[in-house]
């Protein structure tokens, strides 16, 4: 790698990393692909267990709409999509009963805002219609979906930023879909595609700086070789906003040598990696589905906004006994630095919570399945959210630099697409569209 230029050198081997290189390669760009990680798949991170009936998925699992680009490539791939299933239960005044779409009110209290009005906090919009009694279960909802769906802190996020999503195509009223033997295997089929003679893909290679000036990029830092250097016309930067936003000084910091453009780096700034702590917890048998004389034998996911794990969703239409815990937002930030019982532990009261204590969850548990993206050094974080005044920090981060460096990934989405895995994949090809014309 210290001697062999390379058109484009890629850093990240995520979804959209993979995507950037395999579009390039199409136009026979060379690529040199650079990962921290010993993996590819970024943020989308699928095991297997024999013991387990289904793929375990501690990062990215669903498809949220239909997405062409994630379409393509399942056809492509030969990978099912699996129809995911949207029957609700909550769990209100100590009674867990069915819910019927909740996001109905969510979205007519959306429709309240004013377009003209400066951007504010989820917390301040809301706040101005508390005293409604009959929006208070709007407001719980709302403020429910933007820390377990968005994974941000209402008190910051960018209510503009937020609406913007939601009415949008990969809201959280949309379909949504599981690939088949999980996005690992969507993203194993990618990453076989790259043509081996001219692409590089290097695992375990840490990139600590980037020197750059227009036409001309030297990547600098560490592979299981030592030190490596890279030098290529231009370079597509994938890595997630927790990692852009570590000081360059830092253990895993990266030194953009001239530094990036003030409004890059404000545009970086504006956003927020949201925490996630999602646990796959696997059962001695699907004991949800028999008590309460089989009530909930069809239930996909189960709510209960006062706990620390407020989210459940089952593996419907796939019937197991995998029940995945699923907490954002600040509930996630409170969470951080436990350790892995603790998180069991609390994922398991919240569950008892929701059954009561008829169900012993504790002697059904069989395995848990956990990733910190929190500590991951490669995310610090599980996906982006635009903070006040930042609804147009995406497209700002998305904007090349020199026609030199090229920046990918969910966080380069627009508001509307932004935290999935198609977003990145659609940011990947986008940037190599931009580096090919």
């Amino acid at each position: 790698m210290a001697t062999t230029p390379w058109a484009t050198i890629v850093i990240g081997a995520g979804a959209a990393g993979l995507a950037a290189a395999r579009t390039l390669s199409l136009a026979d760009h060379s690529v040199l692909i650079v990962e921290a990680r010993d993996r590819i798949g970024g943020r989308a991170y699928t095991i297997a267990d024999s013991r387990s009936p289904v793929p375990i998925e501690l990062g990215a699992e669903f498809i949220h709409g239909r997405p062409q680009v994630t379409f393509d490539l399942l056809r492509e791939a030969g990978v099912a999509a699996i129809d995911g299933s949207d029957a609700l239960y909550e769990f209100r005044d100590g009674e867990l009963c069915a819910a019927a779409d909740p996001f109905a009110a969510v979205g007519e209290l959306m429709r309240r805002l004013d377009p003209e009005a400066p951007d504010e906090s989820v917390d301040a919009f809301l706040e101005r219609f508390a005293g409604d009694p009959a929006l208070q279960q709007a407001l719980t909802w709302t403020r429910m979906a933007v820390e377990g769906f968005d994974a941000a802190d209402p008190a910051i996020a960018s209510i503009r930023a937020i609406a913007e999503e939601w009415s949008a195509g990969t809201s959280i009223q949309t379909s949504h879909f599981r690939p088949l033997g999980g996005y690992t295997s969507l993203l194993t089929h990618l990453a076989r595609s790259l043509p081996p003679s001219l692409v590089r893909l290097s695992l375990c290679t840490t990139v600590s700086e980037v020197e750059w000036e227009p036409g001309s990029v030297v990547v600098r830092g560490c592979s299981p070789a030592g030190a490596f250097e890279a030098s290529a016309g231009c370079a597509v930067v994938t890595v997630p906003v927790g990692v852009l936003q570590r000081k360059s000084t830092a253990r895993g910091g990266i030194r953009f040598s001239p530094p990036l453009p003030l409004e890059k780096r404000l545009a970086i700034e504006q956003l927020a990696m949201g925490p996630v702590f999602k646990v796959v917890l696997r059962f001695a048998s699907a004991f949800w589905e028999e008590i309460r004389g089989g009530a909930y034998r069809d239930a996909a996911f189960f709510h209960a906004p006062e706990t620390s794990f407020p989210t459940f969703w089952t593996t419907l239409p796939l019937r197991s006994s995998m029940l995945v815990a699923w907490a954002g937002g600040t509930r996630a930030a409170r969470l951080v630095g436990a350790g892995h019982g603790e998180i069991v532990g609390l994922a398991l009261e919240a569950l008892g919570t929701i059954f009561g204590a008829g169900v012993d969850v504790r002697a059904q548990l069989e395995a848990a399945y956990f990733h910190d993206w929190q500590r991951d050094p490669s995310a610090l974080g599980a996906y982006s959210y635009a903070k006040v005044g930042g609804a147009d920090a995406r497209a700002v981060l998305a904007a090349p630099v020199a026609s030199t460096l090229f920046f990918a990934g969910e966080a380069t989405a627009s508001n509307a697409d932004a935290g999935t895995v198609a977003a990145a994949l659609e940011t990947g090809v986008r940037a190599a569209r931009e580096i090919a014309s």
